[in-house]
């Protein structure tokens, strides 16, 4: 078994209760395998995210992606936080993801940025499916991205996503990063979030 297998499977949660493999298996790399996605898988991955639930069938989530190499994936990158910086030239596309900010009635629609976390949920487990991790940054600076990218008004840049195969050299990252890469994953139990009858923390 490699390194990265070993990874990997170091990375599988160890769940109080049994839930679907590919929820277990998910996880944010920081590395990933020196592999393309097609044009024809990430259609695979926005088709998820298009047959996400929408409060009234808004569907207000927008994506931008790019492809390494390309002037809007650098562009993307030049938007990340410094401490991103250090590991998502690793990932072979950045996605922009976007969310409309009124409805069709044109009022504000304060479910907006809960349907595109359903959105980049289904997104999530398709791409895992595949073998490709999502790995979401919320620091971004998103008032550039919405001038470099000419998002038009009404629209609000929400987070940067890394999309890359599992499998990714350990040594790509810098050593403090490495340790993170390996840590132990891990999660508050329950009991913390999911009172019965009443709130109960």
């Amino acid at each position: 078994m490699t390194e990265e297998e070993q990874v990997r499977l170091h990375n599988i949660a160890e769940t109080d209760h049994e839930i679907f493999a590919l929820l277990k298996q998910r996880w944010s790399p920081r590395a990933f395998r020196n592999e393309h996605i097609t044009q024809g898988n990430l259609k695979k991955i926005f088709e998820a995210a298009r047959w996400a639930s929408s409060h009234k069938n808004e569907q207000p989530w927008r994506f931008i992606y790019a492809f390494k190499g390309s002037e809007g994936y650098s562009k993307i990158f030049d938007c990340l936080s410094d401490y991103n910086k250090k590991w998502a030239s690793n990932a072979p596309t950045l996605v922009l993801a976007i969310y409309k900010e009124k409805d069709r009635e044109n009022k504000d629609n304060p479910r907006a940025m809960l349907d595109l976390g359903l959105s980049l949920g289904n997104m999530t487990i398709q791409a895992q499916y595949m073998g490709i991790a999502l790995h979401q940054m919320s620091e971004i600076a998103w008032e550039k991205a919405q001038q470099d990218f000419n998002v038009p008004e009404g629209y609000c840049v929400s987070t940067a996503i890394a999309l890359g195969y599992y499998g990714g050299e350990l040594e790509s990252l810098p050593p403090a990063l490495q340790k993170e890469e390996t840590k132990e994953r891990t999660r508050m139990p329950q009991s913390n979030f999911a009172y019965h009858n009443t709130w109960n923390p």
